[in-house]
């Protein structure tokens, strides 16, 4: 029996603290570093952080809609990040670190719709959402060398730094969401 995936495209910052998050969550098969939003074709890493391609930062989750929704997938987003600075997470600035959903159809971009009013109307930040809500049109994998990164350099300063304090952060708020270890 093969199992039906979709996939969900989101940027939040530095691509390694989304991926580092949302692999531990139930549901979540596998999440893709890559780039979005741009317009330069094969962007490398180092153009999209030089902020000349246009291209965010993204993750690319791939998930079982059966065990998690869409709505659920953009609830985590919306806090393990913050959605209200513009171009920019902590010390991470430029466009490429901007706060973006990339819908891939109308379902998905009623549905973030819907989300960030949730999130608006429960005054969750005390500052607007400035998060786009765009619509994917091209997503471009990033390097091999940044796929899991955050498990495989647990004690780069930048991963103990800015990356630890958030998985702690979803592991607390959502320890009932966490994918069951093997």
């Amino acid at each position: 029996m093969t199992r039906h995936t979709d996939e969900a495209t989101f940027g939040g910052g530095c691509f390694w603290c989304l991926e580092a998050v949302f692999l531990e969550l139930h549901g979540v098969q596998s999440v893709r570093s890559g780039y979005a939003g741009g317009a330069a074709e094969n962007p490398t890493y180092k153009q999209v952080c030089g902020g000349s391609t246009g291209h965010a930062e993204v993750v690319q989750v791939h998930f079982d809609p059966a065990a998690i929704d869409y709505a659920d997938l953009l609830r985590v987003f919306f806090t393990i990040h913050d959605p209200t600075t513009k171009d920019r997470q902590g010390g991470d600035v430029g466009t490429q670190y901007r706060s973006i959903i990339l819908y891939a159809d109308e379902a998905q971009r009623e549905t973030a719709n819907a989300v960030l009013k949730e999130f608006q109307a429960e005054a969750v930040y005390p500052d607007p959402i400035v998060t786009q809500i765009v619509p994917l049109e091209k997503f471009w994998p990033a390097e091999p060398y940044h796929d899991d990164y955050f498990r495989r350099n647990p004690d780069q300063p930048y991963c103990r730094i800015v990356i630890d304090p958030k998985v702690a952060k979803f592991r607390k708020r959502f320890k009932d969401r966490l994918r069951t270890p093997p």
